[in-house]
């Protein structure tokens, strides 16, 4: 059996595993965004080559009543996955009461309770935000699992959905993952599921027509290419590369190793000739994971399309679809999950349009916009972080965006950057005070967090997280 992946989290994993596999049957209770899903599909796939029973519920917020419902089901062992520590006062009294035995596979800020199976980075010095995602967590609990079952594998192939989960919530930062997300990667590498590379750090090489990958890549500006489809197409036509096929354009993934070399110096060469700064320049290159068993082409193949293709379903309440893509359902499926990424980007696209056009509200230390019904609530945090950069939305400091849960209730988002981050914006601090402030609830990761709030307190938690924001940032 090959060494834990995170020595640090091994003793606490065993000690899960030995409880799920004492358990008659397992309620698994997952977060449904990219993390949740591949958290869910590490955490079943594991549990099924345990012979350990189990039935999989997704919760998009666990809160006092879902974790009521939850307990309704009468199960004696929930495994929460990729949520469950932020909430554990309210698990706690749900332990306590003889409802349910929890185990929790998570990556979050812990409240300030504890259990006794209970697996979280954060619990060991390890970063939950940058260094190990929920996927991640379970992974870790997945191993440990195999460890504990003779013949049933090690369960490394796992490590290319942990992966996914760990890019899908943002964790490459500077364009490769760390840390324990490394280690995971390593043990994806070593089975032969996952393949690191470096390439250019653009979206869609899998399965975007060249000048549509080079057009829609905003991370790094490039002026005459960045939202200029005419310019985007003539820097390729000048170039000594056939860039197509009997009249249609090829993808990144088309062209040889020597052809992506001259596209990208080419490209580079264009950003110094129009001035992008150099530390921009080098952002151009980053680190691919590439799922070594997915076709070519397709946006399973690239752990940062197949998170996008997660999201997507997740955002219109159908995770079941996320799942089974995640479990190996390359038919059905796949297909309504490509429907569903469809309809999504056309929401982004004009979410972006409306923010754009709008404008967003500075105040003296965060900039913010209410969407009210215009955008849905589960992407408007999305729409945020993308609207950074555009015209009249700033870089320099975070973004907060409302949008209508329902009559009673305001869902709030906010984003930042790593530049931020690294002067001290925590968002998770931000969301979760001014959020009670106005007498809601949130929390969430240093980067991106969100919140629930009464409908008509928005200006009582601009109030206060502008404040916040104001001490983070000094």
């Amino acid at each position: 059996m090959a060494a834990a992946p995170v020595p640090e989290l091994a003793t606490t994993a065993t000690a899960c595993a030995e409880r799920l596999l004492a358990a008659d049957r397992v309620l698994l209770a997952s977060h449904i965004d990219a993390d949740g899903l591949t958290s869910a599909g590490v955490a079943s796939t594991a549990l099924e080559r345990a012979s350990i029973p189990f039935e999989t519920v997704f919760e998009k917020q666990l809160d006092a009543e879902s974790i009521a419902g939850i307990a309704e089901r009468e199960y004696d062992t929930v495994l929460f996955t990729d949520f469950g520590s932020g909430q554990l006062d309210v698990i706690a009294e749900h332990e306590s009461a003889g409802d349910f035995t929890p185990v929790i596979a998570d990556h979050h800020q812990p409240a300030d309770v504890d259990t006794e199976y209970h697996l979280n980075p954060l619990l060991e010095g390890i970063n939950g935000a940058s260094e190990m995602s929920g996927a991640g967590a379970a992974y870790v609990l997945a191993r440990a699992l195999a460890a504990e079952c003779d013949g049933a594998g090690d369960n490394r192939d796992l490590a290319a959905l942990a992966v996914v989960g760990a890019v899908g919530d943002m964790q490459a930062k500077s364009g490769a993952l760390h840390g324990a997300n490394a280690a995971i990667v390593a043990d994806g590498v070593e089975a032969g599921v996952l393949e690191e590379t470096k390439d250019l750090a653009v979206y869609g090489k899998q399965t975007r027509p060249l000048p549509k990958l080079l057009e829609y890549a905003s991370d790094v500006r490039i002026p005459g290419i960045t939202n200029d489809e005419r310019g985007t197409v003539s820097f390729l036509s000048d170039l000594d590369v056939t860039c197509r096929e009997e009249g249609n354009w090829k993808r990144w993934v088309d062209l040889t190793d020597d052809e992506r070399q001259s596209v990208a110096s080419a490209l580079v060469q264009h950003a110094v000739k129009r001035g992008v700064p150099a530390f921009k320049i080098d952002r151009l290159v980053g680190t691919t994971y590439i799922l070594r068993e997915e076709a070519v082409g397709t946006e399973l193949r690239d752990a940062s399309e197949f998170s996008t293709l997660l999201n997507a379903t997740a955002r219109y309440e159908r995770a079941d679809v996320g799942l089974a893509v995640c479990l190996g359902d390359r038919g059905e499926a796949l297909e309504r999950a490509r429907e569903l990424l469809r309809n999504h980007r056309r929401n982004l696209s004009e979410g972006i349009e409306w923010v754009e056009q709008r404008g967003v509200e500075q105040e003296d230390h965060l900039q913010w916009f209410d969407a009210g019904d215009e955008i849905r609530e589960t992407i408007v945090g999305i729409i945020a972080g993308m609207s950074m950069g555009a015209d009249g939305v700033s870089r320099n400091r975070p973004i907060v965006a409302f949008a209508r849960k329902n009559d009673e209730e305001t869902k709030v988002s906010g984003r930042g950057t790593g530049a931020l981050v690294s002067e001290g914006l925590d968002l998770s601090v931000v969301m979760k005070e001014a959020s009670q402030n106005a007498g809601g609830d949130g929390g969430g990761h240093d980067v991106a967090a969100g919140a629930t709030i009464p409908a008509g307190t928005e200006e009582i938690f601009i109030e206060h997280a502008d404040r916040i924001v104001g001490e983070q940032l000094g």
